[in-house]
């Protein structure tokens, strides 16, 4: 079950773009943290993902991330649909992730939240 979406923005100046966000969604960011060559900011229902635009370029094509209840139910649930998982499970900095190319070719970015981060910021 999908517990909460985000919609990505990709910025080559993350501390630029920042305030301008808080001041539109009218609060502090939920997380901040850094990932591989990324910065990461969820603010609300938007992901601000900051990096060079060599590290974005992988995952400019992607959507998400979808946060959901059960990471390996959603996996079984994608293939089943016939989608194709093009990163496998892997930890992150709050909790685990996967990446999978649906069958209509949308690349989408699944996470499960470690428990605490559940509860603090969906309740």
């Amino acid at each position: 079950m999908i517990l909460k979406t985000y919609a990505r923005v990709f910025t080559t100046d993350l501390a630029a773009a920042l305030p301008l966000y808080q001041q539109l969604v009218g609060r502090e960011p939920d997380l901040q943290f850094a990932f591989g060559e990324w910065e990461l900011v969820a603010l609300g229902d938007l992901l601000l993902i900051g990096g060079t635009t060599e590290a974005l370029a992988p995952i400019r094509g992607s959507h998400g991330p979808l946060v959901v209840d059960d990471l390996v139910a959603t996996q079984h649930q994608l293939t089943q649909a016939g989608a194709v998982i093009t990163q496998p499970i892997s930890p992150t900095p709050t909790g685990t992730m996967l990446y999978a190319r649906h069958a209509d070719g949308t690349v989408m970015e699944y996470v499960q939240w470690t428990p605490d981060l559940v509860k603090r910021i969906i309740g």
